[in-house]
């Protein structure tokens, strides 16, 4: 039986026919089969693809924390609650008082408590508009039932016959003094300092990353730059990173998106929650809603923004202050201040000289810090509120503005007078067990022998907590579009 007949196309695979000169040709190096999209995986190819060993960052930095740490502390507590108390006013005033006579109003009391306006005590008495001096001659004792107490205070006017002039309803009263006549008693009572009471729990965060023994054996590297600033090749250890990094920032969105559980809800007994940034704001901050207003953003974005100096002066007028901000609220900001411009203003073009700017070089309308009024403000743009994947996606929060420096309070604790940041996180730590940032790998895969279990496991837990001292003087810009 002779080979006459037969093509190189038809002779038996693999076909290789040898070549003069040593190139790479279509019959000279050995082929595999198709693979199930019709594409040959050949063995050796004259074109072979570029492998590029690197990822590529097309989000760039995906991490989204550092905001605490930028502003606050971590300190740790033995206890699973942190109890502190802060300071009420120091001056007597009150709102929602009512005239009952020409010669009395009716101030509301708090339930449990009486009214602190005494006998021969000055006060002034106004609607808004008109304010009227006067003495207080009698105060009677706290009536009605519980959740609306009321005291009835006598007043004799010092400029006018009466109160006539004064609505009946919707007054404010403060107290700016005394006057005694000659040779008489002093004053009557004491007036007791009181305080308000905060608290909060920690929650308990855990996360793991997971590989079985098998896929341990076949190693692939891959060439990576990490968010928290390391580079160079990673074994399957990639995954195990990027759960390190997802875990860190959940402990930070966890302290600023955290709710406490509150009546009705049907969460699982022993999940009580904890009390995060935006919900203590809510709470017991200000909220200011559509700064700049969303129909034209830049316009009217100072007269919003007067509104909440207005806002601070009432509260504890905290001279510095840090202004977190999404995007186009900072673009609002940038917009509100170069608007401030004489040049800009009137004719609409930038001025070089006010900016510090060339006629040759780029402009730079960027400003990270201004005062206006008795305040300083340092912006700077929350990645938090513009990652697509957090807040980002839902654009309902344009911003928080954090009050700078600390605040004196009372540790329940330490039975005494401490100093803390207005924001700092608590977590749970002691002698035997530092609860921050715990990680620990089980298994008996890659040096773990803690279990008969073909894996490797890498656990990470933090508990840990939000204190928002003095939440007064914070504010959170809220959009309503």
């Amino acid at each position: 039986m002779g080979f006459a007949n037969l093509s190189p196309a038809n002779a038996f695979p693999p076909s290789l026919i040898p070549h003069q000169k040593k190139m790479a040709t279509d019959s000279n190096y050995l082929a595999f089969n198709s693979d199930a999209t019709g594409d040959t995986n050949t063995f050796a190819q004259q074109y072979l693809p570029e492998l590029y060993e690197a990822e590529v960052e097309r989000y760039g930095n995906r991490t989204i924390g550092g905001f605490l740490r930028m502003v606050g502390a971590e300190m740790p507590m033995s206890s699973d609650q942190v109890i502190w108390s802060e300071q009420n006013r120091l001056h007597i005033s009150y709102q929602a008082v009512t005239k009952t006579g020409n010669e009395e109003i009716t101030v509301p009391v708090e339930d449990g408590k009486e009214c602190v306006i005494r006998k021969d005590a000055t006060i002034a008495i106004s609607d808004g508009i008109n304010t009227i001096k006067a003495l207080v001659t009698n105060v009677a004792d706290a009536t009605g039932s519980a959740g609306s107490m009321t005291s009835a205070v006598t007043v004799k006017t010092y400029k006018v016959a009466n109160l006539s002039t004064l609505p009946a309803s919707g007054l404010k009263v403060f107290v700016y003094g005394s006057e005694f006549k000659k040779g008489t008693s002093g004053m009557t009572g004491s007036v007791e300092p009181d305080f308000t009471q905060f608290s909060n729990k920690p929650i308990i965060l855990k996360d793991n990353f997971q590989i079985h023994g098998s896929d341990t054996a076949q190693i692939g590297w891959v060439e990576v730059a990490t968010e928290d600033g390391t580079s160079g090749y990673l074994w399957y250890l990639k995954s195990q990173s990027e759960t390190r990094l997802r875990f860190e920032d959940y402990m930070e969105m966890s302290m600023v998106e955290a709710e406490k559980k509150g009546g009705g809800t049907n969460l699982p007994t022993g999940i009580e929650g904890t009390e995060g940034l935006f919900a203590a704001i809510e709470a017991r901050g200000n909220v200011y809603n559509d700064f700049a207003g969303a129909a034209a953003p830049g316009s009217g974005a100072l007269g919003d923004f007067d509104t909440i100096l207005k806002q601070l002066d009432t509260q504890g007028a905290v001279e510095e202050n840090m202004l977190f901000l999404s995007r186009a609220t900072a673009l609002d900001f940038d917009d509100m201040i170069a608007a401030m411009n004489g040049g800009y203003a009137s004719t609409g073009a930038a001025s070089y000289g006010l900016f510090n700017n060339e006629e040759d070089m780029a402009l730079n309308f960027g400003f990270s810090g201004f005062r206006r009024g008795s305040y300083d403000f340092y912006k700077t743009d929350w990645k938090y509120l513009n990652d697509f994947a957090t807040r980002g996606m839902i654009g309902d929060i344009d911003g928080v503005l954090v009050p700078a420096g600390t605040s004196t309070v009372y540790d329940q604790s330490l039975g005494s007078n401490i100093r803390r940041p207005f924001l700092h996180v608590r977590y749970r730590a002691s002698e035997a067990d530092d609860r921050r940032m715990k990680s620990w790998i089980t298994g008996s895969v890659g040096g773990a022998y803690t279990s008969d279990v073909d894996e490797m496991r890498v656990n990470f837990l933090s508990e840990r907590c939000l204190c928002v001292q003095g939440a007064n003087n914070f504010v959170l810009l809220k959009s309503t579009v």
